[in-house]
């Protein structure tokens, strides 16, 4: 793998990981049109990939660094030092009670089926081309139900474990962990921007549980040739991924979601091209 080939995963992984078109499939076809996915040591990809994960970890870090000390200062305030009622508390405090709700459906789905999800058939082309254009076909449908009503200050506990069921299904590759859970959120009334906004927020939890447990995983799989590689892909990917998050925020104020719809679409039908004419293997 070149410098050039590490910036050019970056970017990819920053971008994808956070508007709701996948990162996994991106990378995944990427990283086989480059034939950078070695037959014989297929784990230094997959530990390449977990690392510059943490770029992400750190846009979104960055990016709601005033919301995660407010949303830790109140909770923490309001539940061991007031022992404030649920229904008094403010909207920080309720915040961290929806992040920690909607992320044990994420938790108990994710280590229970923890050999399917990382089998060797969920890495399968075929199944992360189908899941973008399933994922696109129902994200329309919520875009064509949604009411667009609810802020965050609106979001209650059975929207927060809708959505962190959501966030489960992401764990098959190609429904985008963006798009699961915008789309619930959506479902659930809340406005785009705000589906999003809480989606991010909802992430970090398990970007942060994964990106350790699959880091010490991979540190193994890591040789000193790949370093400079790991550390420049990872820089990149955090500041792609910062600027995914800004826009797509900023995007969704004004813009439906059918943008990424068309796009997951017709990449999910550009694979599944490359895979019957043999461009690329599944």
């Amino acid at each position: 793998m070149s410098v050039i080939e590490a910036i050019f995963l970056g970017v990819i992984q920053g971008i994808t990981e956070f508007l709701p078109i996948s990162s996994t499939g991106h990378l995944t076809v990427a990283g086989k049109l480059l034939n950078l996915v070695s037959e014989e040591h297929p784990e230094q990809w997959t530990a390449f990939i977990a690392i510059i994960q943490l770029g992400t970890l750190l846009a979104v870090f960055v990016y709601f660094w005033n919301d995660i000390l407010n949303i830790l200062k109140d909770f923490f305030r309001d539940n061991l030092i007031k022992h404030v009622k649920y229904s008094e508390q403010n909207i920080n405090s309720k915040l961290g009670w929806l992040i920690i709700i909607g992320t044990i459906p994420v938790v108990i789905i994710g280590l229970g089926f923890k050999d399917i999800i990382e089998g060797a058939l969920t890495k399968n082309l075929y199944i992360i081309a189908s899941s973008l254009i399933g994922l696109a076909i129902i994200l329309a449908l919520a875009e064509k139900v949604a009411k667009f009503k609810k802020d965050l200050k609106d979001i209650s506990i059975i929207d927060s474990l809708i959505i962190g069921t959501a966030q489960a299904v992401s764990l098959i590759p190609g429904s985008s962990r963006a798009g699961t859970t915008i789309t619930a959120g959506l479902f659930v009334g809340l406005k785009r921007e705000t589906a999003a906004r809480f989606s991010f927020l909802l992430s970090i939890p398990a970007i942060f549980a994964s990106g350790v447990l699959q880091l010490f995983e991979a540190l193994k799989f890591v040789d000193q040739s790949m370093v400079v590689n790991l550390i420049v892909s990872t820089i990149v990917s955090a500041v792609s991924g910062y600027l995914a998050i800004d826009f797509l925020l900023k995007y969704l104020k004004k813009n439906s979601t059918f943008l990424f719809i068309y796009y997951r679409i017709g990449l999910g039908i550009l694979i599944i091209i490359f895979l019957i004419t043999n461009i690329i293997k599944p």
